[in-house]
């Protein structure tokens, strides 16, 4: 269903499944909700209810103009209408790639909201600043080149789409459903409202710097898979260090960037586990 959130006409594509309590799945860039798909039937089955969204510029959803309409803040609080919405004063978070950015953010500035949290592909925002920094030979830098070229609106996207999007198909390269992400790609906008959260978010001069967030203080999770071409396994263990909660670490050797969707009964049976692991840490809400 669609709702309106922030107190303006933006309106986001949501889905609620089941009963029990809640899960929000939020998915990273170029994305929709239904990547979730086969978390959403396993929440489902096991007594949880699943919520999924499109974020902003993603999908059915709304496609804001402004980059500065994409920042972390604007995302957070998206996640936090739509809990309201749905009437969900607390929920277990899953996220992936900006996904997982943004719900690091909202555990970080809002634990009150959240039960627990599992993080794929992305770590911490400082764990990744950490990473970008710490490796000698910069290994986490040169992985993510592709940030600064997102920089240049019109450049960005006369590159990724040349050639019936042959850099694009070549830079996502090993997204399981590429065709699909490709199609939605080709609808007017939707390209350039995908790589504003870039803009928004992650200038030149914060890929030398690192966010600065506070503490998380509820149970997380970080799984990461060990083909990611994008993320170095540092930016995810680094992540400990920003976690007052109880932190576990999974990584899925035979996964890469979207683990998810790479090794989807794998996933799910971690999922499963750790959040009933978190249940007798904290009340539901």
């Amino acid at each position: 269903m669609r709702t309106t959130v922030n107190g303006v006409p933006l309106v986001l594509e949501t889905t609620s499944h089941g009963e029990g309590p809640a899960v929000l799945l939020v998915h990273g860039f170029a994305d929709i909700g239904r990547v979730w798909d086969s978390q959403v039937r396993a929440l489902t089955e096991a007594g949880y209810r699943a919520v999924t969204l499109d974020v902003r510029g993603h999908g059915g959803s709304d496609k804001p103009e402004a980059v500065t309409d994409y920042d972390l803040v604007h995302q957070v609080v998206d996640l936090m209408g739509v809990l309201d919405h749905y009437g969900i004063e607390k929920a277990h978070l899953v996220g992936h790639d900006w996904g997982a950015a943004t719900a690091w953010a909202l555990a970080s500035v809002h634990p009150e909201r959240v039960l627990s949290l599992t993080a794929l592909a992305v770590g911490h925002p400082t764990a990744f600043g950490d990473a970008c920094k710490a490796e000698a030979d910069f290994v986490q830098l040169r992985r993510i080149w592709y940030m600064l070229l997102f920089q240049f609106q019109g450049v960005a996207e006369q590159w990724l789409t040349d050639d019936d999007f042959h850099n694009f198909r070549h830079f996502l390269g090993t997204h399981p459903d590429l065709d699909a992400v490709v199609e939605r790609m080709k609808e007017p906008g939707a390209l350039t409202a995908a790589l504003n959260v870039y803009r928004a978010v992650l200038p030149p001069q914060a890929l030398t710097g690192s966010v600065v967030l506070p503490q998380v203080p509820v149970p997380a999770m970080g799984i990461w898979g060990a083909e990611d071409p994008y993320n170095t396994e540092l930016g995810m263990t680094g992540s400990a260090a920003y976690v007052d909660g109880p932190w576990r670490y999974e990584r899925l050797d035979a996964a890469g960037h979207w683990p998810h969707l790479d090794a989807p009964a794998e996933v799910n049976r971690l999922l499963l586990d750790f959040l009933a692991g978190t249940a007798a840490q904290q009340p539901e809400g």
